[in-house]
């Protein structure tokens, strides 16, 4: 039964959908005594998981039922915010359906970043992920609720066809969809009712972690959403700095207040990344090798420069890039800290996130964006062969060749030890192989990506 689940997910090409997209056949193929969903969903504006688990709890249910086999738990987790109160209402229903004791839901208090790995660990545990560890070290396995319902459908043969994704922001209608991979984020757009601005800037993701994109840009299995805005929002502003303006700022502004540091989710756990060090290290040319090797432990979530620093300096991206740095070099993370305990002052360190909206100035497109089932059929799709962590995958359709929706059309090669199948999203012809894998649309045939 075991075997046939990992077999099952690893056929289907699932990987972690909200994330780097680990593949999920490895990460359920371990022993673990809890299994959380994630479905915090804390990034502002985003709106795709708290409506996905009012609207196919069963499935997300059957998911975590799935995951909780695969690897022996005994506990399964459904933690999300009370706030969702469609979610809950749906969740409550399905798991009593189900009749499993061993499922529970868990109410995260809204803060950000809630939905972090190690946060909502921590958060339905009460343990601490290891310094620069995985949840797995301490009997954990988490899950995004979507890659739980992509689980399901693997169960089912469904293979990995189609992303949920907020589209919001300065355009007409905000909406969540669920629409092919490989779908160009223009199309989106469109979707929405297009853009209610003409000089706008796109990210993808979340305001904090997300990066940004261009409009030729395709949906992938990791997309988390879109957002549409002014090229002079600061959200905008503050991703497109560059590291020389970065790094000359740190130098003349930083007062080493250390407010970067008290605001820290990882320092609060417990960890030993302290950056305001890692910034005294940059603006006072020190020799602190100890200082700068604790920005590997950096999550990136930018609560040091939105929330943390009064200056507009940015602790995160001097994080990533020493980060960056040390890889080149060959240098790896020397901390591994274990037995943590978290700060006292963390309980009143939290973010809320209301509060975090008004200090992005995303006030004014903090609202709906329903869930539409409006089945879209785009005329082309581009399949990048890399969506996931690990080697990418490898073609084994040619031009010209004509596939069916769900079709194999780049497989994990045999060498690899990390990598994900991919499947096509349409019906069509092959067109392009070539880094990515691009099917032109048979209408005639019909098959969308469910």
């Amino acid at each position: 039964m075991r075997h046939d689940i990992i077999q099952a997910v690893r056929d289907a090409g699932v990987v972690g959908a909200g994330g780097a997209g680990f593949p999920t056949h490895i990460k359920i193929n371990a022993q673990a005594d809890t299994v959380i969903a994630n479905g915090a969903e804390c990034e502002p504006l985003l709106r795709a998981h708290q409506l996905l688990m009012a609207a196919e709890s069963e499935k997300i249910v059957i998911g975590l039922k799935t995951v909780m086999v695969a690897t022996g738990a005994q506990r399964g987790v459904i933690a999300l915010k009370k706030k969702y109160g469609a979610a809950v209402a749906a969740l409550e229903t399905a798991i009593a359906k189900g009749a499993n004791k061993k499922i529970e839901l868990f109410f995260l208090p809204d803060f950000y970043p809630a939905g972090d790995e190690q946060v909502v660990v921590h958060e339905v545990t009460g343990r601490i992920v290891p310094e620069g560890g995985i949840p797995l070290e301490i009997g954990a396995v988490v899950a995004n609720v979507e890659t739980l319902l992509n689980i399901a459908n693997a169960l089912a043969g469904k293979t990995v066809l189609s992303k949920y994704i907020t589209v919001t922001g300065a355009v007409t209608s905000p909406v969540t969809l669920e629409v092919p991979v490989g779908t160009t984020v223009q199309e989106l757009i469109k979707l929405a009712g297009g853009a209610v601005i003409s000089d706008f800037a796109i990210v993808d993701g979340g305001p904090m972690m997300g990066k940004l994109i261009d409009s030729k840009a395709v949906v992938t299995k990791t997309t988390g959403g879109l957002i549409v805005l002014p090229k002079d929002h600061p959200v905008i502003l503050g991703k497109t700095v560059p590291w020389s303006a970065i790094a000359n700022r740190a130098k003349a502004v930083c007062c080493n207040c250390r407010a970067c540091t008290d605001a820290c989710p990882r320092y609060l756990l417990g960890h030993s990344l302290e950056p305001h060090r890692i910034m005294q290290v940059l603006g006072a040319g020190l020799q602190d090798s100890t200082a700068v090797t604790r920005a590997f432990l950096c999550s990136e979530c930018g609560a040091c420069e939105v929330y943390g620093c009064t200056m507009g300096l940015s602790p995160r991206r001097v994080n990533a890039e020493y980060k960056r740095l040390l890889a080149k070099a060959g240098v790896k993370s020397p901390h591994h800290a274990a037995s943590l305990e978290p700060r006292p002052e963390r309980e009143y360190r939290r973010i809320p996130t209301k509060r975090l909206v008004s200090r992005l100035g995303l006030a004014p497109y903090d609202v709906p964006a329903p869930f539409s089932r409006q089945q879209y059929l785009p005329d082309t799709v581009c399949l990048p062969l890399s969506q996931h962590v690990g080697v990418p995958s490898r073609p084994v359709v040619k031009v010209g060749d004509f596939v069916k929706v769900g079709d194999l059309v780049a497989a994990i090669p045999e060498e690899a030890k990390v990598g994900a199948n991919l499947h096509a999203s349409i019906t069509g012809e092959i067109v392009v192989v070539d880094g990515y894998i691009g099917i032109k649309a048979n209408n005639e045939a019909g098959g969308s990506a469910r």
